[in-house]
C-alpha cells in the first residue's frame, strides 16, 4: 500500500496495478493453453492454473461490486451509470469464466482443447475492454477517495494474492 518512498499509493493506481497483474496471469494461462495444444502441460496442472486465475478475477470483481462501487456511488453519485455498466460487464465476465472452467474441467477427456483457447481469447477481449473503460472512468475518483479502512486492510478488489491482507 506504500511506495518505496513511504507515501501511500492512491487506490486508483492500485487498481491499475491489479489489472496489470490480472493481464499477466491471463497471458500466462494462454501460454499454458498453447503449450497444451502443442502437446505439453498436463491437463490437471492446466485446470489448476485456470481455476486459480478464475478465482482471482472473480474475487476482484466481487470486491468491486460489494465494496468499491457502493463507496464510489455514495461519494460520486454522477458515476452511478458507469458503475452499473461495469457491474453488467462483471456478469459477462462471470459467464465467460463459468464456460472456461467447464471446458478446462474436461480437458483430459474428449473435449476440444482449441475450444478452451477460443473461450480464453473471448475472455481476454472482454477483460481488456472492461479494464480500459474502468480505468478511464473511475481511477481518478478512486484516487480522490480516502477510505481509512482500505488503508488498514487492503480490500478484496485490490488484492493480487489469496494470502495478501
Amino acid at each position: 500500500m506504500t511506495t518505496s518512498h513511504g507515501r501511500l499509493t492512491a487506490f486508483g493506481n492500485q487498481l491499475i496495478d491489479v489489472h496489470i497483474w490480472l493481464r499477466e496471469e491471463l497471458a500466462a494461462l494462454r501460454e499454458d493453453i498453447d503449450a497444451y495444444l502443442a502437446g505439453g502441460a498436463r491437463p490437471r496442472e492446466l485446470r489448476a492454473h485456470c481455476l486459480a486465475f478464475c478465482s482471482a478475477l472473480n474475487r476482484h470483481h466481487t470486491g468491486e461490486d460489494d465494496g468499491a462501487f457502493p463507496e464510489l456511488a455514495r461519494r460520486f453519485p454522477e458515476l452511478r451509470p458507469v458503475l452499473e455498466e461495469l457491474r453488467r460487464d462483471h456478469r459477462l465476465v462471470e459467464d465467460s469464466l463459468r464456460r472456461l472452467q467447464a471446458l478446462a474441467g474436461r480437458l483430459d477427456r474428449a473435449a476440444d482443447p482449441a475450444e478452451v483457447r477460443r473461450e480464453l481469447d473471448s475472455l481476454a477481449a472482454l477483460m481488456e475492454t472492461h479494464f480500459v473503460y474502468e480505468e478511464k472512468r473511475i481511477v481518478s475518483a478512486l484516487n480522490a477517495l480516502d477510505a481509512p479502512d482500505w488503508r488498514r486492510s487492503r480490500p478484496e478488489f485490490l488484492r493480487t494474492d489469496e494470502g495478501e491482507s
